[in-house]
């Protein structure tokens, strides 16, 4: 299968444009408090610019419920994602796929996390960072990435169009994530590294 390829934190229209032009397969859209936050109704506007078999994936981390219900009203996701410390009630209780993240600190036990989150479509492993919500552009040892694996991995963490065909030769993941790999500043894309990103790995294949 393909490596898939999602293009996290948009927060412009030429950006959204840019990373489907490219080829992503999903767009990320943050709801946390972050440079790359958006609103429900910036996020609603950007959505209707993604065409049919593109998914649309809203970022949560620890959220209020409500916060929730009212983003999905205005929204159309076709993922939740879960970056905090939610429980799996949690992350299930809006009946939506969803993906949690795992932020790789030292005690990580994958393969418990993976029965934990038995119902999550998938796993997206990041690298832990304290008092940062994700992986603040950094990469993690991916040879903590056991080869036998119950659910599909989205692998996340300073990946860029230098680094992530070596992430893919290594860890084989389902899917890449990439925020600040493909951005001039935080919450600003820019597509010539969007484009070297996609072509990095399809190449990786």
């Amino acid at each position: 299968m393909p490596t898939r390829i999602k293009i996290c934190g948009i927060t412009r229209l030429e950006d959204a444009r840019a990373a489907v032009a490219a080829g992503a397969d999903a767009i990320g859209f943050v709801f946390a408090p972050t440079p790359r936050l958006v609103s429900a109704e910036q996020a609603r506007a950007l959505a209707a610019e993604i065409p049919p078999f593109v998914a649309t994936v809203g970022l949560f981390v620890d959220p209020d419920p409500e916060y929730v219900r009212a983003v999905l009203k205005r929204v159309p996701l076709s993922l939740l994602q879960f970056h905090g410390d939610e429980t799996p009630e949690q992350c299930r209780a809006y009946g939506r796929p969803y993906i949690k993240g795992i932020r790789m600190r030292d005690d990580v036990n994958l393969p418990a996390e993976e029965r934990r989150f038995d119902d999550a479509v998938a796993l997206l492993l990041d690298a832990f960072v304290p008092d940062e919500l994700g992986g603040a552009g950094r990469s993690f040892d991916w040879s903590r990435i056991p080869e036998a694996r119950a659910k599909p991995i989205v692998l996340a963490g300073g990946l860029t169009a230098e680094t992530v065909g070596a992430a893919i030769r290594r860890v084989r993941p389902a899917a890449v994530d990439v925020s600040s790999g493909v951005e001039t500043a935080k919450g600003i894309k820019d597509a010539g590294r969007i484009v070297a990103f996609v072509r990095a790995v399809r190449e990786a294949q």
